[in-house]
């Protein structure tokens, strides 16, 4: 019986086999940030328990950091200092790859990661981050993990497992530059749920995945936790090849022909089987935008928000009761024209140069609507340093948006910045859970376009409409 890419990789890291069913696996790369990192190096040290393979684990401080220009350690989370000051004491003496606040390699871990060359194809790849698995990209094995996990992983280069299932999510169909991979995969787990694949490793294939830039897959990665999976991978190609090459952290040049051959071999057989196999067509997918409080709640602009009465299980149905009450929205609503208080641009899902570059054409000598507050956080220093070189932050401020210094910030309220109560946020993050972006602040998931769009409507609004007023 064949393999899937996810099951030659996992098997390729397989330490030991156990009677339970669970492996142990080596971890190839780690990567920490000051929140979760800075306490799991601290509790190794204070047991005398040194890191074993420094030059395999990176650090950067992404989550709590301050985004506003001129920043430095000090931070509006009253503790973010510390947490800041112990990651940079702890690099330091465990002598690990350490990108410091206002280096030109920090940003967000999960984009910097891919940028510097540091995740790879047929890499096992760890973060105590949730959203780890959009390395998955380049066809690296990537997943988050928990702080106690992290800790064994740091002193031991393994981790205990059990193997998941395998899904298959073909994506075909005309490639529509109205529609992102923002909207697919919101699309994928509004169909499917928020636990539609149950645990389990999710493979994205299809002609629409083939053409999509690397930036893209890094973003329908990114999501792939929130359809309930293990993680996200697509087969690593020659986009990915050419992307990876001369980054600072890959295969040298008398190493990368030796390392691209390896990495064409990294393929699922044509006879793998998969627990369940999902076809998309990207002709049905439109403008996505959530509703409620989980990325499942997710509709097309041309639709309503459901019915409670279309919904037949009853958990969801209580879910979705819930969410519209948080939301202050009704059943039958359409988002079209929703009134927004701010818009945001930023996250691990969508803060790359080429989201900026997407909303800067939509701004372009456009104004965002009065009363509405625009921030715009580049992914990574390199990122923002790019968009800069390219006059992208001259856009976006000359339209109305801040432009700050790169790190998670208003993705979640753990940084001590968030939007103001009950404010209605439109968002190009990951999440819309209650509280996410500050106390019952009601957030709208969408793609860097339609918040861009919406931001200078001053509603939800449609990326098209703009676009035609060019």
């Amino acid at each position: 019986m064949g393999r899937t890419l996810f099951e030659k990789i996992w098997d390729k890291h397989v330490v030991e086999s156990f009677d339970d069913g669970n492996d142990l696996i080596y971890i190839d790369r780690i990567f920490l940030h000051e929140r979760t990192g800075s306490i799991a190096l601290q509790n190794l040290h204070d047991r005398n328990i040194a890191v074993r393979n420094p030059k395999q684990v990176f650090a950067t401080i992404d989550h709590i950091v301050d985004t506003i220009p001129g920043r430095d350690d000090e931070t509006l989370m009253p503790s973010g200092k510390e947490f800041i000051k112990s990651l940079r004491s702890s690099a330091i003496r465990e002598n690990i790859n350490f990108f410091d606040l206002n280096t030109p390699e920090q940003g967000i871990g999960h984009v910097v990661s891919p940028e510097q060359g540091i995740a790879l194809p047929g890499l096992t790849y760890i973060c105590p981050d949730s959203h780890t698995c959009s390395l998955g990209a380049l066809g690296t094995l990537a997943w988050g993990v928990g702080s106690s996990e992290c800790e064994i992983a740091l002193a031991t280069n393994t981790l205990i497992k059990k193997k998941p299932k395998s899904i298959k999510v073909n994506v075909n169909g005309n490639v529509n530059d109205q529609v992102s991979a923002k909207d697919i995969v919101l699309y994928l787990i509004s169909n499917y749920g928020a636990n539609g694949a149950d645990g389990s490793a999710v493979e994205f294939g299809g002609n629409v995945i083939d053409q999509m830039g690397i930036e893209a897959r890094l973003t329908l990665c990114n999501m792939s936790v929130e359809f309930g999976a293990m993680t996200g991978i697509i087969q690593p190609d020659e986009k990915v090849f050419e992307y990876l090459r001369g980054k600072k952290y890959a295969p040298t040049l008398d190493q990368i022909q030796e390392a691209e051959k390896y990495w064409r071999k990294l393929k699922s057989d044509k006879d793998a089987e998969y627990s369940e196999i999902i076809d998309i067509d990207c002709d049905q997918v439109g403008t996505f935008v959530t509703w409620g409080t989980s990325p499942e709640h997710a509709i097309d602009l041309n639709e309503k928000i459901p019915s409670l009465n279309e919904i037949d299980d009853e958990t969801k149905k209580d879910s979705a009761k819930k969410a519209l009450e948080y939301m202050g929205l009704n059943e039958g609503e359409t988002l079209m024209g929703k009134k927004i208080d701010a818009a945001f641009i930023g996250s691990c899902t969508n803060s790359r140069l080429s989201d900026l570059r997407i909303a800067a054409s939509i701004l372009k000598d456009k104004k965002v609507s009065n009363g509405v507050k625009a921030i715009c956080v580049p992914g990574s220093s390199k990122v923002k340093k790019d968009a800069e070189n390219e006059g992208l932050d001259e856009i976006f401020i000359s339209a109305g948006f801040e432009w700050r210094e790169s790190g998670c910030s208003m993705c979640f309220y753990a940084g001590g910045e968030s939007f103001g109560l009950s404010e209605r946020v439109i968002s190009s993050t990951n999440r819309n859970f209650e509280n996410r972006q500050g106390k019952s602040t009601r957030t709208h998931l969408a793609s860097p376009a339609t918040v861009a769009a919406s931001a200078i409507k001053g509603t939800i609004a449609f990326p098209k409409d703009l676009k035609e007023d060019l």
